[in-house]
């Protein structure tokens, strides 16, 4: 961790990116498996049970979004120079935020806050939102990675690797997207509240499925292997997945946080295919028979390259996916005790209260023309 952890910011902030992964698509194709080359320059080292060794510290933190900036059209990679340039501009912005102190009683996302950030959101645009219209704070507290995706030597402009890098429209006659958006404008009842902010499941999609990096912090996980079981440690709330090996999937239509996962080895690779997503975790409003496949292939001693595939028949008309790699985290990793919710919720529906009794009173008055007594 780099900064301290304010919830609001990133429930806001992976929304705008999951709104911003739906629009406009073209031709897609699903995710890519290795080349030969990233399969056959490294040998994988095995466990004590024979497995490929994936266990570890790992960190997912990158400057490559989710999806693709639109003025780069079908653009896929940056060429070599384009990456460093732009990693170096990033850091740049990222020394120049810290160097500068900024006024204790002014408010988050103010013209000196954007002054200052201007380097950052130049690099990546959909850091514009930190600090501004959700009050919380400003770049100085964001840990988004220092590096572009590099896959097979291409520096990858989107972790989706459809031919436009964006999300595809869903088919014709798709169910209405599901609910649990990030954010909810429901007071009624703790039960309302979205499960980051309750502490249930961390905001964004860290856990998964798929496992994306938040772009903002905490992108850090551990893995742990045993005979019958893969065990992923997600640093952001304190989600951990376990994936059943050689399993086969749950028959009734219960539906765990972050779904049934079961795993077999293929080859160098361990392949996870997780069902029974439940409808508060549902991806671009898919969940009722969403399968995401997921492969990780250890590739050096320092990376393991992740890709995914997505697939609902009533949602889109094929699979699709994405990629990125793993990066050794140099540490180990922490507990992240999210207590967020267990301070701000009485005060969140206690405020929703206080709101609504001045509500009724202003009708009261207006209704009368004079305040009811209370």
């Amino acid at each position: 961790m780099r900064r301290a952890i304010i919830l609001a910011l990133g429930t806001s902030l992976c929304a705008f990116g999951i709104a911003n992964a739906t629009a406009e698509p073209q031709e897609q194709s699903a995710a890519k498996p290795p080349s030969s080359k990233s399969a056959t320059s490294w040998t994988s080292p095995k466990n004590a049970f024979g497995q490929p060794d994936l266990t570890g510290s790992w960190n997912n933190a990158t400057l490559t979004p989710l999806t693709r900036d639109r003025k780069l059209g079908d653009k896929p990679a940056l060429t070599a120079v384009e990456a460093r340039s732009k990693e170096a501009a990033f850091a740049e912005g990222l020394a120049q935020r810290d160097a500068q102190v900024t006024d204790p009683n002014s408010l988050p996302g103010n013209a000196e806050d954007k002054a200052k950030d201007a380097k950052l959101i130049a690099t990546r645009a959909d850091f514009g939102p930190a600090g501004g219209a959700v009050g919380g704070y400003n770049t100085y507290w964001l840990d988004p990675g220092n590096h572009f995706v590099e896959v097979n030597g291409e520096f990858r402009t989107s972790i989706l690797t459809t031919t436009d890098g964006q999300a595809p429209a869903r088919r014709a006659g798709a169910p209405k997207p599901a609910g649990g958006a990030q954010f909810r404008d429901v007071y009624d009842n703790y039960e309302d509240r979205v499960l980051g902010e309750r502490c249930i499941i961390g905001f964004g999609r860290n856990a998964g499925p798929p496992m994306l990096p938040n772009g903002y912090y905490n992108n850090n996980y551990q893995i742990v292997q045993t005979a019958d079981s893969v065990v992923i440690d997600v640093e952001m709330i304190h989600d951990v997945r376990i994936v059943r090996l050689n399993a086969k999937h749950r028959a009734d239509d219960v539906r765990p946080w972050m779904g049934d996962a079961i795993g077999r080895y293929d080859g160098d690779t361990l392949v996870v295919e997780t069902t029974n997503i439940p409808e508060a975790q549902n991806f671009m409003g898919s969940w009722k028979k969403l399968k995401v496949t997921e492969y990780f292939t250890r590739i050096s001693d320092t990376k393991i390259l992740y890709r995914f595939q997505i697939e609902d028949p009533d949602f889109w008309e094929k699979p699709w996916g994405g990629e990125y790699t793993f990066q050794v985290l140099n540490g180990q990793l922490y507990e992240y005790a999210c207590h967020e919710g267990n301070y701000a919720l009485p005060g969140i529906l206690g405020g929703a209260r206080n709101l609504e009794r001045k509500a009724s009173e202003a009708k009261s008055t207006t209704a009368s023309g004079q305040q009811r007594p209370r």
